[in-house]
């Protein structure tokens, strides 16, 4: 087998070369600052999916004195054909010269046997110490790609485009913070035309990758469903003695029990934040969020957050029919089809009824009070009773996973979750909203879901994920 090809990633100090590493390398653990010389030694960072490593990017210092060497190289070699060896006689002789020590490191994965990524700065000038970078690789003989990767407000990016064109078989921009997916796979595709031996590695890498993409997907659709089950059928519950009955007031047993709920379902949505975070690799987000309050503008049960995150009434409507409609055909399996389908229909409206006079409003979850029992009674605050709940969950959850799933691992900025404009859910098919509506009902009347409802749930759920991607990308 074809060992994983390797690409150096070199350019100028400070001009980008890290974040391109970050991001083709899935890895935001790479240091990413504005000063030169973070990079002082190469680094390699693979990248392995299930176990395959698929490639290695190799982080190395910024060229410091490209026109002193390239005085040396010529000055050293006789023909063109002795060019890769004359590079490599310049690496080894100046190793332990210090005034080559980041020319040295750069250039030893490349005689070593790696691929060049060539990042520039586009929105800085093209200069005679980027002819002199370009024409050392040159001669090195590897294969090469030159990426313009645009880090000021200035745009030099044609003069650059002239310029590549001359050294580089393939030249691209690249944004790596905000380059799509599908430029990731192009750079990869375009490597493999470049090298016959990684032809073969390149494409088999792009699959490993495609099929991730669409793994994570479904794997953040269970994550998304095993949090919902959890926050729309969490009861806060707590036993009490008769002395602790008679010191305790109904009011301030509620106030108690619903400070632990509400502490609960807060948590809860944080480790479903920090699950979906990890399962794409993202270990470092910076992340603001308005947090799930109950007295302030923000307030889970306000009318605000209802318009932001819920669903219309009309939306309830259809949803809640289907609901409703499974539910009551269990009034036709005992009258054996007798009823005709009435069972159904019956259950259908009062579902649709239901939800949608009660669509205007989140109702509260409240306190309940058990019968004395031994001495003891025991008193609880909640599950969720209304599904509501569960769709503005649902929403920022959504939201949340498609920002984490289009960010890029060079990105350094505060992700910022604002409440949507927009009551994208309306694009789901029926049979989505059906099962999500069936396992919200479920959950808040506290009956499990079975192993093929929670797939269900999920896939649900998944399909939900790509109704609000394509709804994104149509915003676009």
């Amino acid at each position: 087998m074809t060992n994983a090809p390797v690409f150096a990633v070199v350019g100028h100090p400070n001009k980008g070369k890290s974040s391109v590493v970050a991001t083709l390398s899935q890895n935001d653990a790479i240091a990413i600052a504005l000063e030169p010389g973070t990079t002082r030694a190469r680094q390699d960072y693979p990248l392995t999916v299930d176990g395959q490593k698929l490639y290695t990017l190799v982080d190395t210092p910024g060229f410091q004195r490209p026109r002193w060497v390239l005085q040396w190289l010529e000055a050293h070699s006789i023909s063109a054909s002795d060019h890769p060896e004359t590079v490599r006689a310049f690496v080894l002789q100046h190793r332990g010269d210090d005034r080559f020590v980041d020319e040295c490191e750069l250039l030893a994965p490349i005689v070593e046997g790696a691929g060049i990524i060539y990042v520039v700065d586009g929105s800085v000038p093209y200069s005679a110490e980027h002819e002199a970078e370009m024409t050392i690789l040159r001669w090195t003989g590897r294969p090469s790609l030159a990426l313009i990767n645009s880090i000021g407000e200035d745009d030099y990016s044609d003069t650059w485009q002239a310029a590549l064109g001359q050294f580089f078989q393939v030249v691209r921009k690249f944004d790596a913070v905000r380059a799509l997916f599908e430029q990731h796979l192009s750079l990869l595709r375009a490597f493999g035309q470049l090298e016959p031996d990684w032809e073969a590695p390149l494409e088999r890498a792009t699959r490993f990758l495609s099929e991730q993409r669409r793994q994570r997907r479904r794997q953040a659709a269970g994550l998304v469903a095993r949090a919902l089950e959890d926050l729309m059928s969490y009861q806060e519950r707590r036993t009490l003695t008769l002395n602790q009955i008679a010191e305790t007031s109904d009011a301030s047993l509620a106030e108690t029990l619903r400070d632990r709920w509400y502490r609960h379902q807060r948590h809860r949505e944080q480790a479903l934040r920090i699950d979906i975070e990890h399962l794409y690799q993202h270990q470092r987000i910076r992340r603001q969020e308005a947090e799930l309050q109950w007295h302030s503008q923000h307030d889970l049960f306000s009318e605000d957050t209802r318009k932001h995150w819920a669903v219309s009434k009309r939306y309830l409507a259809t949803a809640g029919f289907g609901a409703g409609a499974v539910s009551g055909a269990g009034i036709d399996a005992v009258t054996f089809g007798s009823s005709l389908g009435t069972g159904a229909l019956l259950g259908g409206l009062i579902g649709a009824a239901g939800s949608y006079f009660y669509g205007d409003r989140l109702v509260l979850p409240a306190l309940s009070i058990g019968p004395m029992k031994d001495g003891l009674k025991t008193a609880s605050f909640g599950p969720v009773q209304d599904s509501q709940f569960g769709y503005v969950v649902l929403g920022r959850a959504v939201d949340h996973w498609w920002h984490i799933s289009q960010r890029n691992h060079a990105g350094r900025d505060l992700l910022e979750l604002e409440p949507a404009d927009h009551h994208w859910l309306e694009q789901l098919d029926k049979a989505s909203r059906r099962e999500i509506q069936k396992a919200f009902e479920r959950c808040r009347k506290q009956r499990a879901l079975t192993h093929q409802q929670r797939e269900q749930f999920a896939a649900a759920i998944e399909q939900a994920m790509a109704a609000y991607d394509d709804w994104r990308l149509n915003r676009a």
